[in-house]
C-alpha cells in the first residue's frame, strides 16, 4: 500500500487546505462520471479518497504519522481503507461533492442519474459536408406520466425509509472498518413506497420508443459523436443521462476530403492540359455538374 502522502502528491507538512485542494485535483481528474467504464481510473478515485479520509482527520493523520498503517488498526473509521465501491465514497463526502462536483443530496446519498445511450447514424458525403437535420428512432425510459417518476399513486403518502434514514446508505462493520454500503430495502432511494404506482409498478419510468430530430452541424467527419443532452433514460428523481449519435459518413467515388478542402479528379486532354480551356466536374448538389478553367 502506498504512503497517503505520496497517493495526494503531498509532503508530511502539507496544511489541511494543501490536502484537501490536492484531493479535489485527484477527485476531478479521476472521477467516474468523468472516466465511465474505466477501473483503473477507479481504482486511483478509490485509491486518494481513501488517503484523504484519513489525513483529513487529525486524530488518525496523527497516529498515521507516528505508527504509519500499524496506527489505523483498531479503529472502527481507520479511514477510507474500508471503501468496496465508488458509493461508498459519495457518500462519506457527499457534502464535499456536492459543492465541487454537484449533483449530490445534502445527506451524502448520490443523486441518481439515468442511462447514456448511443445510437449510429448514417450520413451521405454531401449530408456532411453541409450538414441537415435526420431522424433517429431510440428506445429509453422515460418519467411516469402517472406519477411524474415518484413510483407512488398520485396523493399517496411517501415515507423516509426506517433503515437508511432517508440517506439510502447502511454502515456495517467489516473487520477492522466500517462500511457503507447501498440500503437493501430502498435501494438507495431514501424513501419507501407503500401504494405503489398501477401504471410503472413502482419503477417511477416506462419505456418508450421515441424519434428525435438530430441537427448534423456542416462539416462533421467519419466516426464524429455528438451529444444531445437529457435524451438519455431517465431516473427517478434525478437528471437524464445524454444520447450520444455516432456519425458514419458514406464514401463518394467523385470526391475526397482534404480537412476543409473537397477534392475531386477529372481526365484531361495533353492540349487542354497545355493550352488551357474548360473542363466539366462534379459538383456536391445531386446530379448537377459545373465547370472549371485550365490556365
Amino acid at each position: 500500500m502506498r504512503d497517503l502522502y505520496e497517493v495526494l502528491g503531498c509532503d508530511r507538512q502539507a496544511s489541511a487546505a494543501d490536502l484537501k485542494k490536492a484531493y479535489y485535483k485527484l477527485a476531478k481528474q479521476y472521477h467516474p462520471d468523468h472516466n465511465p467504464n474505466d477501473k483503473d481510473a477507479e481504482d486511483k478515485f478509490k485509491e486518494a479518497s481513501n488517503a484523504y479520509q484519513v489525513l483529513s482527520d487529525d486524530d488518525q493523520r496523527a497516529r498515521y504519522d507516528r505508527f504509519g498503517f500499524d496506527g489505523l488498526r483498531g479503529s472502527p473509521s481507520a479511514g477510507g481503507a474500508g471503501f468496496s465501491n465508488v458509493e461508498d465514497i459519495f457518500s462519506a463526502f457527499g457534502d464535499l461533492f456536492g459543492d465541487f462536483f454537484g449533483g449530490r443530496t445534502s445527506g451524502g446519498r448520490r443523486q441518481a442519474r439515468g442511462a447514456d445511450l448511443r445510437v449510429d447514424l448514417g450520413l451521405t458525403f454531401a449530408e456532411a459536408v453541409w450538414g441537415t437535420t435526420k431522424e433517429v428512432k431510440v428506445s429509453r425510459d422515460i418519467a411516469c406520466a402517472k406519477c411524474s417518476g415518484s413510483g407512488a399513486m398520485p396523493g399517496s403518502k411517501i415515507e423516509t425509509c426506517g433503515t437508511c434514514k432517508g440517506k439510502g446508505q447502511v454502515v456495517h462493520a467489516q473487520g477492522f472498518f466500517m462500511v457503507q454500503t447501498t440500503c437493501p430495502h430502498c435501494r438507495g432511494s431514501g424513501k419507501m413506497v407503500k401504494d405503489v404506482c398501477d401504471e410503472c409498478r413502482g419503477k417511477g419510468t416506462r419505456a418508450e420508443q421515441s424519434v428525435l430530430q438530430v441537427s448534423v452541424p456542416a462539416g462533421v467527419d467519419d466516426g464524429q459523436t455528438l451529444r444531445l443532452a437529457g435524451k438519455g433514460e431517465v431516473a427517478p428523481g434525478g437528471a437524464a443521462g445524454h444520447l450520444y449519435v455516432v456519425l458514419h459518413v458514406q464514401g463518394d467515388e467523385r470526391f475526397k476530403r482534404d480537412n476543409e478542402d473537397i477534392l475531386t479528379e477529372v481526365n484531361v486532354s495533353f492540349v487542354k492540359a497545355a493550352l488551357g480551356g474548360e473542363v466539366e466536374i462534379y459538383t456536391l448538389e445531386d446530379n448537377c455538374t459545373g465547370s472549371a478553367t485550365i490556365k
